[in-house]
């Protein structure tokens, strides 16, 4: 152990040595740490800069410490004078700010005005004028001291940089030099603090004049005021998503405190919030700016994500290790505090400067975790936003894989998916989809798409996309080695190396762990196989249920799946069983820690295990214990990040469609010419030695099923690779009907259009033409009725009809149709072809139609091919054989009726066949508990709870009983002899029996830690089992208008993600309150058993906690729940851009999909963004406040005069309590946010 060295300082050399500043101006400086002292100069000269029993600076090392200012200043001026050099573009480009705000034109090119002084920093100017004579006037009297010079030097620096750069906006460098000035003028004045001259009195008031100084910096704004401010929110006006979050114009205070969260916490405290009560992301945050930005990079995509996000990592690997420091800080300072207290020699007032110390660093820690959690959550947004834009735009330009060399095998194998996808790719990816929300959800594993074939290095699937959404993780690669560092230099300070017996048990369990965790990976294997084939029968049970229900197969099906979860649970017992296993490991070696490094502590190195050894040490081997199990999960994050970003690249690096095949042009020349191709990544032709010339009419193609005509209009789309010969077409849109049509979710009007301009008589001579009218009669609100997701409440025929006159409606000079006439009758297919196909909309247009129902084309036909085995030829009609007609019937006439006397006027509501998600309103009823609770059996329950109490009592058991042991050393008064523990003998002569006792309740506590998970997986079981068949047996059994107005992603959402929430998160958060809940009760009595005094004190600090989070909670669950919301239109861009890639090509729509992405993009990040905002609004008050209670705590555990045992006693339960608190609250609101999946 350190010990410290006394010294008396009533000695006559030391007494007026600030008053002789040649004293020690000539004297060669060394600096040395020794014997817990900080040494400095040698000889007779300034032997400490420290005195640990005074808790003070030494008078020889003021002014080293006032000349730090003038260090700092002159690093400012240094900074100022690069800034004018050419180096300045020598910054390399990762350190620079990624999204700078461009003001409107006509800002730009006015010329720059001179600036004046404003309020704030006309008082800037004053404050330091009248600091700079207070401080000038501290020189001289009562005597010429070194120490007031730098500060005075300092003040005048700062007069000079306000004086010449006038700011409008906060003066970060002059902030930082204010800070330094009246820290150490605080430092400087602290030992007088109780006994000030009237020569101390300057130098007090420009200790408050910097304090006034830093006040007024904070009220400057951030942003420049010259900016417009016309889109911005005002910081506590009402919000509004048709102004920008109040973040661009906010001031140093504002951001700081996240007060600026205020409006929308009382709004959402008011009633429920909605999307247009949520503002729109910041300037740096918006992705259409991001998008743009990030573009212009180049290199690879990992170089373009670190030099767009490099500024913001630096900051927090910066901002973590200020946080270590704060956070490692304090068991050294309760050490510091708790040696105050036993040393009669030290006063009162040292214990009290240690506080102190504590509460400044704690709040300090506590504004770095805000800032911390602000830049984070920028890098990651903002990263995880550049990825899903960059791959939108990726997916719509890369080439369509080919899983199969043979594609058209079966008839559907190109259309399933609109002509994007093979055959049995719709299964997939639907599965992918559902993986699609596992980014946003899971901060370290990457989800890994089941079932995709292999495929060639260069191409890879579209399921990759789902993987590669995010993959940053990089403040725990700074903060948890530095933390282990930190740890195991302070507790070698503390106890030596008895410390590193300690951590061989902690390396001993991380090797049972691997060995374990071997064991849990091969069953984890075997669990997910489960899982997926139980996700793959839902699958096919959603999408069939209506096929299901009419033959009334659905209770066969329900039996399967019900069979496939059975499994699924067993595993997941099996799995969880050695997931407990690994846990009790943990727990059994952070007992073990402690227990083996006080043996060899106590038994080998033979010191005595003081209070103030004691307490630090368990806070230290806490602290260092974890960061050893955090560090080798480092590995596996780094590996993670290895993978995608190897996935990454290679997905970016795949070829893209382009337009190498096509010409510029304005004609509707359309030529092939010798042309074979295939599908993308095949080697197989799929068209031989293709030679046609498309005509200004009507082409019809025909064929047998298989043989290649769908695969003749992907390759006129350019969708398939050449292999030879030559291909023209002139580069402009094409109207693409597909034989599976693919619809979007909006209105029909919308579905037609497609982005359009509207045309009111081109537009009712389409639905004449499409024989659209009589359905649009049919619709309450015509045609402005929302069509479902892929048409949900249409039939085949309706949907065909849709995409053919979309197609027609638009104004392209080359039309390719899929087929659209196969979903229609005779009747319906005769008026088309009549009206539509012969009719003026067509008129001097390509129009290429695939049909088998030739016997209705072939007298308006231009041009006649015949398809086969990938082969094409033109024939005459004549040629056809009568085969080839069989099934045609005659013509039967037709009433031409005119289209303006059939429509009536749209009503300018809409029929929706698709419902809104649910939203709830305010809290999870408590109803929804205790469906939960009682899913689970209440008699496991109770048992729980039992064994969580009887936890919570050895874990106060063992804080008691290193009280008793610390304090049991020398003259053993009643204090040691007192309690349960005070029949063991004096440490000093029999140390076995404390280590003994200290074994058993370290063991103790892990095996109530086992029996507790043990209760819980019980209940985990019964709860998933039980609600899982009744929501299955719900959806199953549910009314047919439920599948009509559901859609599938959403019901397989909450199947599959909610579903997993509740075989999992809410069990862990139930038990995590009942635990937090618990400690927080007997922390209320083990602090009011002390003295009553510290009972009202607790109560207060609990009130106002509640108060602070019963205010934070409403937005929280308003904004989660928006969020969950704003999630399902982002995968559902992904969904529609999969089934409709190659008609969002043909139309030449790319940009406004990417457009539209970028805008649900928006829409979903604004909500986490504000989530997180709020969170950390709510971190900066519970930590300061814990920060402070903790502060006053230990003042009245000074001030009460009770014994440093039981000060260090009360200050962990003290801990443990404002830690609970805090948790508590923040657990109840998680458990709050995972209660959804069970509403839901």
């Amino acid at each position: 152990m350190a010990q410290f060295i006394v010294q008396d300082y009533s000695a006559p050399r030391f007494q007026g040595f600030a008053a002789y500043p040649s004293a020690f101006l000539d004297v060669d400086v060394e600096v040395e740490v020794a014997d817990g002292g900080v040494s400095v100069g040698r000889g007779g000269g300034c032997k400490r800069v420290w005195d640990p029993i005074n808790a003070r600076f030494e008078p020889c090392a003021l002014p080293y410490i006032s000349a730090i200012p003038t260090a700092i200043t002159l690093c400012i001026l240094l900074g100022f004078v690069l800034q004018l050099l050419p180096t300045r573009k020598a910054t390399p480009k990762w350190l620079r700010v990624f999204i700078h705000e461009i003001p409107e034109q006509q800002e730009e090119l006015a010329p720059k005005k001179k600036r004046h002084f404003t309020f704030l920093s006309g008082t800037l100017l004053v404050a330091s004028l009248v600091g700079f004579l207070l401080q000038t006037i501290s020189v001289f009297r009562p005597k010429l001291r070194l120490e007031t010079i730098y500060p005075a030097a300092s003040w005048a620096i700062a007069c000079l940089i306000i004086a010449f750069q006038r700011p409008v906006k906060t003066p970060k460098a002059v902030l930082v030099l204010y800070t330094s000035i009246f820290a150490t003028q605080a430092i400087i004045l602290i030992d007088k603090f109780f006994s000030t001259s009237r020569e101390d009195i300057p130098s007090i008031l420009a200790l408050i004049i910097s304090l006034i100084a830093i006040l007024t910096i904070l009220q400057m704004p951030l942003r420049d005021p010259s900016l417009p401010r016309t889109t911005i929110s005002p910081a506590f006006g009402p919000p509004t998503d048709k102004l920008r979050s109040p973040e661009d114009d906010l001031t140093l205070w504002q951001f700081m405190s996240v007060s600026w969260m205020k409006p929308l916490i009382d709004l959402g405290n008011a009633r429920q919030l909605n999307d247009e009560d949520v503002w729109a992301l910041s300037y740096e945050f918006q992705h259409r700016i991001l998008h743009d930005r990030f573009r212009e990079l180049k290199g690879s995509v990992l170089r373009r994500l670190v030099e767009a996000n490099g500024l913001d990592l630096v900051i927090i690997s910066v901002l973590s290790i200020i946080e270590l420091f704060a956070n490692f800080s304090a068991p050294v300072l309760l050490q510091k505090i708790l040696q105050s207290m036993e040393d009669h020699r030290a006063p009162k007032r040292a214990a009290l400067t240690y506080a102190l110390f504590s509460l400044v660093l704690r709040l300090i820690g506590s504004q770095s975790a805000v800032f911390s959690l602000w830049y984070g959550r920028r890098a990651y947004e903002r990263s995880r936003g550049e990825m899903i834009t960059m791959l939108y735009e990726k997916t719509l330009s890369r080439k369509v894989v080919s899983v199969s060399s043979k594609p058209e095998e079966n008839s559907n194998s190109t259309n399933g998916t609109n002509g994007s996808v093979k055959s049995g790719s719709r299964s997939r990816w639907r599965k992918a989809v559902d993986y699609l929300k596992k980014p946003f959800q899971s901060k370290k594993k990457i989800p890994v798409l089941e079932g995709v074939p292999e495929k060639s290095p260069e191409l890879a699937s579209m399921g990759k996309i789902m993987n590669l959404m995010r993959f940053w993780e990089f403040s725990s690669l700074v903060s948890q080695p530095l933390g282990l560092i930190f740890s195991v230099v302070l507790i070698w300070r503390l106890i030596g190396w008895p410390c590193l017996i300690g951590v061989i048990t902690v390396f001993i369990a991380q090797a049972v762990n691997a060995l374990i965790a071997r064991a849990l990976l091969s069953w984890e294997k075997d669990r997910r196989i489960a899982t997926d084939n139980k996700l793959h029968k839902i699958g096919q049970l959603v999408e069939a249920i209506r096929h299901l229900r009419y033959y009334g197969w659905q209770d066969v099906w329900l039996a399967r799946i019900m069979e496939a979860r059975q499994h699924e649970l067993t595993l997941r017992i099996i799995t969880a069983l050695w997931r407990i296993l690994i846990a009790f490991t943990n727990s059994f070696a952070s007992g073990m820690f402690p227990v083996v490094a006080f043996y060899a502590y106590t038994v080998w190195a033979g010191q005595p295990l003081t209070v103030d050894v004691a307490f630090p040490s368990l806070q230290l081997f806490s602290m260092m214990e974890t960061s050893l199990r955090e560090v080798p999960n480092l590995i596996t994050v780094l590996l993670n990040a290895k993978v995608s970003v190897a996935r990454l690249e290679e997905f970016m690096s795949e070829p893209e469609k382009g337009d190498a095949n096509t010409e510029q042009g304005l004609d509707t020349k359309l030529e092939m010419k010798d042309a074979s191709f295939a599908w993308p990544g095949a080697t197989e032709p799929v068209l031989n030695n293709i030679t046609l010339s498309f005509p200004t009419g009507l082409t019809v193609i025909y064929g047998e099923v298989g043989a290649g005509k769908t695969a003749l209009l992907q390759a006129l789309l350019g969708e398939l690779d050449r292999l030879s010969g030559e291909y023209d077409r002139a580069n402009d849109p094409v109207g693409y009907c597909a034989q599976t049509p693919w619809l979007q979710s909006m209105s029909i009007r919308e579905n037609i259009l497609f982005s359009s301009p509207y045309e009111e008589s081109r537009y009712k001579q389409v639905l004449d033409a499409c024989a659209l009218i009589p359905d649009m009669a049919n619709f309450k609100h015509g045609d402005l009725s929302l069509v479902g997701e892929n048409g949900v409440g249409l039939s085949g025929g309706q949907k065909a009809r849709l995409s053919l006159a979309r197609a027609v409606y638009s104004r392209a000079n080359i039309l390719l149709l899929d087929d659209p006439l196969s979903a229609l009758d005779h009747h319906t297919a005769e008026s088309i072809v009549r009206k539509c196909l012969a009719g003026p909309l067509l008129k001097d247009r390509t129009a290429i139609l695939v049909t088998h129902r030739t016997e209705l084309c072939l007298g308006l036909a231009d041009q006649i091919v015949h398809v086969v085995d990938g082969e094409a030829r033109v024939v005459e009609a004549e040629s056809i054989a009568s085969e080839d007609l069989h099934g045609a019937t005659p013509e039967e006439p037709v009433t031409e009726e005119d289209p303006a006397d059939e429509i009536q006027e749209l009503s300018a509501a809409r029929e929706k066949f698709m419902e809104d998600e649910h939203r709830a309103h305010g809290g999870v009823k408590a109803s929804i508990y205790w469906e939960y609770i009682k899913a689970g059996k209440l008699r496991w329950w109770f048992v729980l709870i039992i064994v969580l109490a009887l936890y919570r009592v050895i874990d106060v058991g063992e804080t008691w009983f290193l009280k008793q042991w610390g304090e049991a050393y020398g003259d053993r008064d009643e204090r040691a002899t007192s309690g349960p523990f005070g029949n063991l003998p004096n440490p000093e002569t029999n140390i076995r029996p404390w280590l003994v006792g200290f074994f058993l309740i370290a063991a103790a506590q892990s095996i109530t830690y086992l029996i507790s998970q043990a209760f819980m997986l019980v209940i985990i079981y019964q709860a998933g089992k039980n609600m899982f068949e009744r929501v299955m047996t719900r959806v199953t059994h549910a009314t047919f208008r439920f599948y009509d107005v559901t859609p599938v992603g959403r019901l397989m959402n909450r199947l599959t993600s909610d579903i997993n929430t509740i075989d999992g998160n809410i069990s862990n958060q139930f038990q995590n309150v009942a635990v937090l809940s618990i400690s927080w009760i007997s922390s209320i009595v083990v602090i009011g058993s002390v003295t009553p005094l510290f009972l009202i004190f607790a109560i207060a600090l609990t009130i106002a906690f509640v108060v602070i989070f019963m205010h934070f909670l409403p937005t929280s669950q308003s904004l989660r729940r928006l969020e969950m919301v704003s999630l399902s239109p982002l995968i559902s861009n992904f969904g529609e851009l999969a089934t409709g890639l190659t008609s969002i090509r043909a139309f030449k729509v790319s940009h406004l999909f990417q457009a539209r992405v970028i805008t649900v993009t928006d829409n979903f990040q604004k909500m986490d963004h504000f989530y997180w905002s709020l969170q950390a609004w709510l971190m900066y008050r519970f930590d300061n406040l814990s920060a402070i209670s903790t502060f006053l705590m230990t003042t009245m555990a000074l001030y009460t005069g009770v014994s440093p045992g039981l000060t260090a006693f009360l200050l962990t339960a003290a801990g443990k309590f404002v830690l609970g608190t805090h948790l508590l609250c923040k657990q109840y609101g998680q458990l709050q946010m995972d209660f959804v999946s069970v509403e839901r």
